[in-house]
């Protein structure tokens, strides 16, 4: 028996496709500068890293993909745009783009919920609690239970800026997920509405929002309104099948 060869294992073939597969974000040589207004509405959605963590399924075990014949199914943020640790995150300076009077709706995950309490703090913000609760509808892995959420929580700096608008915007919004870590419109809309005639931005954008700043790496040049996408007609159809 030769007993230099070593025995090949599910970790050993998909931590070569991670390394390879992995985008790498040093925030300065990418990111450009934050602009030099203030807003009373900041909207951010943070590319959180994992360090590494990644979501897999059976393939990956030995007794299961015999001979590992069948491709090794491997999932991560980093392999889908670049991330940023929690120490790059807080260099932002976020604080010099907030008005004395500023409410910041941050988007976060189980994993990452002290780090984003952490990281509100750090830009200058007080946490004060969850603004919507994202059910997309289908579930990942998880450690302890399968993983269907993400959480929007809400920062205040100050006072709750003013003039209020809608008071009866929802917490819950069900919606299919569609690309990776891309948000459900209803919830800008949502902010939209509670805040009309505020100053909005809206941080690491992938989108271009009529009556919204924003920053980002993928940002398009042409202005789109809100659900465009057609989520409007996929609310009024789950809010009927509620109240029966």
């Amino acid at each position: 028996m030769n007993t230099d060869i070593k025995e090949i294992s599910g970790y050993s073939i998909y931590n070569i496709k991670a390394k390879n597969r992995t985008k790498i974000n040093p925030l300065n040589e990418i990111y450009s500068s934050l602009p030099s207004e203030t807003y009373d509405i900041i909207y951010a959605d943070p590319p959180w890293d994992y360090n590494g963590k990644m979501q897999y399924d059976k393939s990956n075990i030995k007794t299961e993909n015999v001979g590992f014949e069948k491709n090794i199914f491997i999932s991560s943020a980093a392999f889908k745009y670049p991330t940023l640790k929690l120490r790059d995150l807080k260099e932002l300076d976020v604080k010099s783009i907030a008005k004395d009077d500023c409410l910041l709706f941050m988007w976060t995950t189980g994993p990452q919920l002290a780090y984003a309490v952490e990281l509100g703090q750090a830009w200058g913000f007080e946490y004060k609690t969850i603004s919507f609760v994202w059910d997309k509808m289908a579930h990942n892995p998880g450690r302890y239970t399968l993983s269907q959420t993400e959480l929007c929580l809400v920062f205040k700096r100050g006072r709750i800026p003013k003039p209020r608008g809608a008071r009866n915007i929802r917490q819950l919004v069900r919606v299919p997920r569609s690309k990776h870590s891309q948000k459900p419109d209803l919830v800008i809309e949502g902010i939209t509405k509670m805040f009309p005639e505020q100053k909005k931005i809206e941080l690491f954008a992938r989108k271009n929002y009529n009556g919204w700043d924003n920053w980002g790496l993928e940002i398009p040049n042409s202005k789109i309104d809100i659900l465009a996408n057609g989520e409007s007609k996929l609310k009024e159809e789950t809010d009927q099948i509620s109240m029966i």
